[in-house]
Protein backbone atom coordinates (compact mmCIF):
# COMPACT_ATOMS: atom_id res chain seq x y z
CA UNK A 1 0.00 0.00 0.00
CA UNK A 2 1.19 3.30 -0.72
CA UNK A 3 1.99 6.17 1.92
CA UNK A 4 0.07 9.11 0.98
CA UNK A 5 1.97 12.19 2.67
CA UNK A 6 0.33 14.57 5.40
CA UNK A 7 0.70 17.67 3.28
CA UNK A 8 -0.71 16.15 0.33
CA UNK A 9 -4.24 15.24 1.94
CA UNK A 10 -4.28 18.79 3.68
CA UNK A 11 -4.06 20.18 0.62
CA UNK A 12 -6.53 18.30 -1.08
CA UNK A 13 -8.91 19.08 1.68
CA UNK A 14 -8.15 22.81 2.11
CA UNK A 15 -8.36 23.68 -1.49
CA UNK A 16 -11.51 22.27 -2.59
CA UNK A 17 -13.08 24.08 0.69
CA UNK A 18 -11.30 27.24 -0.35
CA UNK A 19 -13.27 27.21 -3.35
CA UNK A 20 -16.42 26.29 -2.16
CA UNK A 21 -16.67 28.86 0.34
CA UNK A 22 -15.04 31.32 -1.58
CA UNK A 23 -17.65 30.91 -4.43
CA UNK A 24 -20.43 30.89 -1.92
CA UNK A 25 -19.58 34.23 -0.65
CA UNK A 26 -19.85 36.43 -4.33
CA UNK A 27 -22.73 33.79 -5.36
CA UNK A 28 -25.19 35.71 -3.02
CA UNK A 29 -23.85 39.30 -3.34
CA UNK A 30 -25.71 41.78 -5.30
CA UNK A 31 -24.31 45.17 -6.66
CA UNK A 32 -25.93 48.09 -4.85
CA UNK A 33 -23.91 50.64 -6.80
CA UNK A 34 -20.87 50.27 -9.05
CA UNK A 35 -19.66 54.08 -7.78
CA UNK A 36 -20.32 55.88 -4.51
CA UNK A 37 -18.12 58.93 -3.31
CA UNK A 38 -18.22 60.19 0.18
CA UNK A 39 -15.62 62.30 2.26
CA UNK A 40 -14.61 60.35 5.55
CA UNK A 41 -13.51 62.61 7.84
CA UNK A 42 -10.36 61.27 9.62
CA UNK A 43 -9.17 63.93 12.19
CA UNK A 44 -12.53 64.39 13.97
CA UNK A 45 -14.19 68.23 14.42
CA UNK A 46 -15.50 67.72 17.87
CA UNK A 47 -12.69 67.09 20.07
CA UNK A 48 -16.07 66.05 22.76
CA UNK A 49 -16.56 63.04 20.44
CA UNK A 50 -15.13 59.38 21.57
CA UNK A 51 -11.64 59.29 19.95
CA UNK A 52 -12.76 56.81 16.97
CA UNK A 53 -16.09 58.83 16.04
CA UNK A 54 -14.99 60.57 12.56
CA UNK A 55 -11.27 59.99 13.32
CA UNK A 56 -8.33 57.66 12.87
CA UNK A 57 -5.48 57.71 15.85
CA UNK A 58 -2.65 60.46 15.15
CA UNK A 59 0.43 57.94 14.38
CA UNK A 60 -2.26 56.19 12.30
CA UNK A 61 -3.73 59.08 10.21
CA UNK A 62 -0.13 60.86 9.53
CA UNK A 63 1.39 57.71 8.38
CA UNK A 64 -1.49 56.89 6.16
CA UNK A 65 -1.74 60.46 4.91
CA UNK A 66 2.20 60.46 4.51
CA UNK A 67 2.15 56.95 2.39
CA UNK A 68 -0.59 58.73 0.24
CA UNK A 69 1.13 62.10 -0.50
CA UNK A 70 5.15 60.43 -0.49
CA UNK A 71 3.31 58.12 -3.16
CA UNK A 72 2.04 61.16 -5.26
CA UNK A 73 5.11 63.36 -5.04
CA UNK A 74 7.25 60.63 -5.97
CA UNK A 75 5.63 59.07 -8.89
CA UNK A 76 5.41 55.65 -6.79
CA UNK A 77 1.33 55.69 -7.39
CA UNK A 78 0.11 57.39 -10.59
CA UNK A 79 -2.34 60.33 -9.80
CA UNK A 80 -5.32 61.65 -11.89
CA UNK A 81 -7.27 65.23 -11.79
CA UNK A 82 -10.87 65.49 -10.95
CA UNK A 83 -11.65 64.47 -14.78
CA UNK A 84 -9.39 61.25 -14.60
CA UNK A 85 -6.28 62.49 -16.40
CA UNK A 86 -2.74 61.84 -15.62
CA UNK A 87 -1.12 64.19 -13.50
CA UNK A 88 2.76 64.68 -13.54
CA UNK A 89 4.99 64.77 -10.35
CA UNK A 90 5.92 68.35 -11.31
CA UNK A 91 1.73 68.61 -11.23
CA UNK A 92 1.68 67.11 -8.11
CA UNK A 93 4.13 69.63 -6.69
CA UNK A 94 1.75 72.46 -7.28
CA UNK A 95 -1.26 70.98 -6.30
CA UNK A 96 0.64 70.77 -2.78
CA UNK A 97 1.34 74.44 -3.14
CA UNK A 98 -1.51 76.86 -2.52
CA UNK A 99 -1.12 80.50 -3.46
CA UNK A 100 -3.79 83.65 -2.21
CA UNK A 101 -3.58 86.79 -3.67
CA UNK A 102 -4.85 89.03 -1.04
CA UNK A 103 -5.05 93.05 -1.12
CA UNK A 104 -3.03 94.25 1.84
CA UNK A 105 -3.47 97.75 3.47
CA UNK A 106 0.26 99.30 4.10
CA UNK A 107 -0.08 100.44 7.84
CA UNK A 108 1.64 103.74 7.30
CA UNK A 109 0.30 106.36 5.52
CA UNK A 110 -0.66 106.68 2.68
CA UNK A 111 -2.45 103.37 3.51
CA UNK A 112 -2.34 102.33 0.06
CA UNK A 113 -3.46 98.82 -1.09
CA UNK A 114 -1.33 96.23 -2.36
CA UNK A 115 -1.57 92.63 -3.88
CA UNK A 116 0.34 90.42 -2.07
CA UNK A 117 0.73 86.83 -2.69
CA UNK A 118 0.62 84.32 0.04
CA UNK A 119 2.02 80.76 -0.74
CA UNK A 120 1.82 78.07 1.65
CA UNK A 121 2.78 74.71 1.42
CA UNK A 122 -0.23 71.73 2.15
CA UNK A 123 0.98 69.46 4.75
CA UNK A 124 0.41 66.08 6.45
CA UNK A 125 -1.35 68.01 8.92
CA UNK A 126 -3.69 69.83 6.28
CA UNK A 127 -4.99 66.70 4.72
CA UNK A 128 -8.32 65.99 7.24
CA UNK A 129 -10.48 63.61 5.17
CA UNK A 130 -10.19 61.77 2.30
CA UNK A 131 -12.48 60.93 -0.29
CA UNK A 132 -13.05 57.36 -1.34
CA UNK A 133 -14.95 56.03 -4.61
CA UNK A 134 -15.91 52.78 -4.03
CA UNK A 135 -18.28 49.91 -5.27
CA UNK A 136 -21.30 48.72 -2.69
CA UNK A 137 -22.27 44.82 -2.46
CA UNK A 138 -24.67 43.10 -0.36
CA UNK A 139 -25.95 39.77 0.44
CA UNK A 140 -29.60 40.28 1.28
CA UNK A 141 -29.53 37.14 3.01
CA UNK A 142 -27.05 38.01 6.10
CA UNK A 143 -27.01 42.04 5.59
CA UNK A 144 -23.64 41.43 4.90
CA UNK A 145 -22.08 44.28 2.80
CA UNK A 146 -18.71 44.16 0.63
CA UNK A 147 -16.99 47.69 -0.18
CA UNK A 148 -14.41 47.89 -2.73
CA UNK A 149 -12.21 50.98 -2.99
CA UNK A 150 -12.06 51.77 -6.43
CA UNK A 151 -10.06 55.60 -5.61
CA UNK A 152 -9.03 57.70 -3.10
CA UNK A 153 -8.39 61.05 -2.56
CA UNK A 154 -7.17 63.59 -0.11
CA UNK A 155 -8.99 66.36 0.87
CA UNK A 156 -7.14 69.33 2.59
CA UNK A 157 -8.74 71.68 4.78
CA UNK A 158 -8.13 75.24 3.83
CA UNK A 159 -8.59 78.43 4.95
CA UNK A 160 -9.32 81.58 2.17
CA UNK A 161 -8.16 85.32 2.11
CA UNK A 162 -11.39 86.32 4.33
CA UNK A 163 -10.62 83.11 6.91
CA UNK A 164 -13.70 81.12 5.54
CA UNK A 165 -12.82 77.09 5.46
CA UNK A 166 -12.53 75.74 2.09
CA UNK A 167 -12.07 71.87 1.34
CA UNK A 168 -9.64 71.13 -1.29
CA UNK A 169 -9.65 67.89 -2.95
CA UNK A 170 -6.05 67.12 -4.30
CA UNK A 171 -5.87 64.12 -6.68
CA UNK A 172 -7.22 60.65 -6.92
CA UNK A 173 -5.39 57.77 -7.20
CA UNK A 174 -6.98 54.55 -8.67
CA UNK A 175 -5.43 50.96 -7.22
CA UNK A 176 -7.08 49.57 -10.26
CA UNK A 177 -6.03 50.93 -13.74
CA UNK A 178 -9.09 49.64 -15.56
CA UNK A 179 -11.34 51.69 -12.82
CA UNK A 180 -9.40 54.64 -14.78
CA UNK A 181 -10.47 53.60 -18.31
CA UNK A 182 -13.73 53.02 -17.22
CA UNK A 183 -14.36 56.77 -15.87
CA UNK A 184 -12.50 58.02 -18.88
CA UNK A 185 -15.04 56.74 -21.04
CA UNK A 186 -18.04 57.82 -19.49
CA UNK A 187 -16.46 61.30 -19.41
Amino acid sequence: MKKISLPFIFLAGIIPALLLFSSCHTKNEEIITKKIQYDVNIKSPNPNYDWWIQNLVGPQREKLVETILHGAVSGKFKVYDYFYQPLSKQAVARILTDTVAVKVREPVPPYAMKDTLIIRHIGIKDIRRLRFMEEWRINRETMQFSKTVKGIAPVARRLDAEGNVRWQPLFWIFPDPKTVKELQQTR
